[in-house]
């Protein structure tokens, strides 16, 4: 009777720990990779591209024109006064115009029901947009599934 019950408790034990094993590894699985689209006459947009897998996350591009990025920005829920030169999808989320690495990563760690993350325009020193030692304050934007919006990121003046 005591076999039965430490060979049941180890059964328990070890489907847990597998369990957990095959949920935790997608999450190791790799580098979050994005899927960005642009349309074909934006070179800042392959300039942020490069910054993000400098910080090590994969990027696919498509060049798209700009009647269907526009098109995926406002079915995907970026209202236009949000939006940017670029869109990308990464793990269910919408990252608009040059929104840094490390918030991208911290998106996917925290997990928010949001639509996504937004730099509005195109400030100076963004991501993509110029020497970071001379960016203008800006702020990213989480864009919530009602619309609103918070400040998910400040980065101050240079």
């Amino acid at each position: 009777m005591t076999q039965s019950i430490i060979s049941r408790r180890k059964l328990l034990v070890a489907g847990g720990a597998l369990a957990l094993a095959g949920f935790a590894a997608p999450l190791r699985a790799g580098k979050p990779a994005l899927h960005v689209l642009k349309d074909p006459d934006c070179g800042c947009c392959t300039a942020w591209v490069d910054t993000l897998r400098a910080e090590g996350l994969e990027a696919t591009v498509e060049v798209v024109s700009l009647a269907q990025l526009h098109r995926v920005k406002r079915e995907g829920g970026i209202p236009a006064e949000l939006s940017s030169c670029h869109t990308a999808e990464v793990e269910g989320y919408l990252i608009e115009g040059h929104v840094p690495a490390r918030d991208i990563l911290r998106l996917l760690d925290a997990r928010p029901d949001a639509i996504g993350l937004t730099v509005p325009g195109m400030p100076w020193g963004s991501p993509g947009m110029g020497p970071e030692s001379e960016r203008e304050a800006y702020d990213v934007l989480l864009i919530r599934r009602d619309g609103g919006t918070e400040v998910f990121a400040h980065y101050a003046a240079a």
